[in-house]
């Protein structure tokens, strides 16, 4: 063999070598966060499941149940309240802080001065303490708070509505204002999604479009909002899944219980009270079992609703 050919062959093995070397670098760094990802996300979720099939107690399981749990789930009349909440709570709150935040991004997409002031202080509420800002907002709904001083400014006699006024204490209206505090709190955080869509979509569609004489609405309703489609699926999708596992502002706008008469009782709620009130971990893991399901089937639903072009960045 030439020499030249041995120093080929030495220089081939050699990037070999510093490949499978830069391989594995690579995977020791990654080895960790997938063992927790493993571990602490698909492997919770396979223990679940098998706690959901056994009476499971503080000291472990007391033996196999087989559906039990399921088929005491479908006559338990405080988890189909909570199924009815979170539904309603999900299908309300969902399409307004989408349609907030879509609004938003799209004005200060307009370059509007003090733009950057604007964006901070619609994003603020998203990254305050929910603990803090629900706190806040049970002061305000009070009945002698500012809410219904603000009513009562305009001539609305707050005393004869919804138990005098205290509209987190009222069947009736306690979930809805949790809405409309949810609703607000989390269309700075869809704002900040779409914004980034928005800066992403070419410009020259919309030139074109003006070119041929496209008025603004009909650029943005067959130009804007098809090439954002993907903004759309992610934004709906994320909203849905974090409206689903509603649970720091009901117990702190309810208690535990989800008062009043378990209108603010979620199913991630009922999921804590089954735990750590009740220790009945089997059933509360044949809850959560349950909640993993309607989320996964709604996400696949809206994943085909809008097509495979909500997978595609280009539009």
């Amino acid at each position: 063999m030439s020499l030249q050919a041995t120093t080929l062959a030495r220089h081939l093995k050699e990037k070999k070598r510093n490949k499978i070397k830069e391989a594995l670098v690579g995977w020791s760094f990654i080895s960790i966060p997938m063992f927790l990802f493993i571990t602490m996300n698909i492997g919770v979720l396979f223990f679940a499941i098998y706690m959901s099939f056994h009476n499971w107690g503080i000291m472990g399981s007391r033996g196999n149940v087989g559906m039990k749990y399921y088929k005491v789930a479908l006559h338990d009349h405080i988890f189909l309240k909570a199924i009815r909440n979170s539904i309603l709570y999900a299908a309300i709150v969902v399409p307004l802080q989408t349609a907030l935040g879509l609004f938003l991004a799209i004005t200060i997409n307009a370059k509007i001065r003090g733009a950057k002031f604007f964006r901070a202080t619609f994003y603020f509420p998203s990254i305050a303490s929910s603990a803090a800002i629900t706190t806040l907002f049970i002061f305000l709904m009070a009945p002698d708070g500012i809410f219904n001083k603000f009513l009562g400014f305009f001539g609305v006699d707050t005393t004869n509505l919804f138990n005098q006024g205290a509209w987190l204490s009222d069947s009736r209206t306690a979930l809805y204002s949790i809405i409309g505090l949810n609703a607000w709190t989390t269309s700075g955080t869809m704002m900040l999604f779409y914004l980034a869509n928005l800066q992403t979509v070419d410009g020259t569609y919309v030139e074109a479009a003006s070119i041929d004489g496209a008025t603004p609405r009909q650029v943005f309703w067959k130009i804007t909002m098809p090439l954002l489609k993907p903004a759309h699926f992610f934004v709906m999708a994320s909203g849905m899944i974090g409206a689903l596992q509603l649970y720091d502002q009901a117990i702190l706008a309810g208690g535990a219980d989800g008062s009043p008469d378990y209108s603010l009782m979620t199913m991630v709620l009922y999921i804590y009270n089954l735990c750590f009130r009740q220790f009945e971990f089997g059933y509360a893991a044949a809850i959560g079992v349950i909640l993993f399901a309607i989320i996964f089937a709604l996400t696949v639903a809206q994943r085909y609703a809008f097509g495979n072009s909500a997978w595609n960045t280009d539009g």
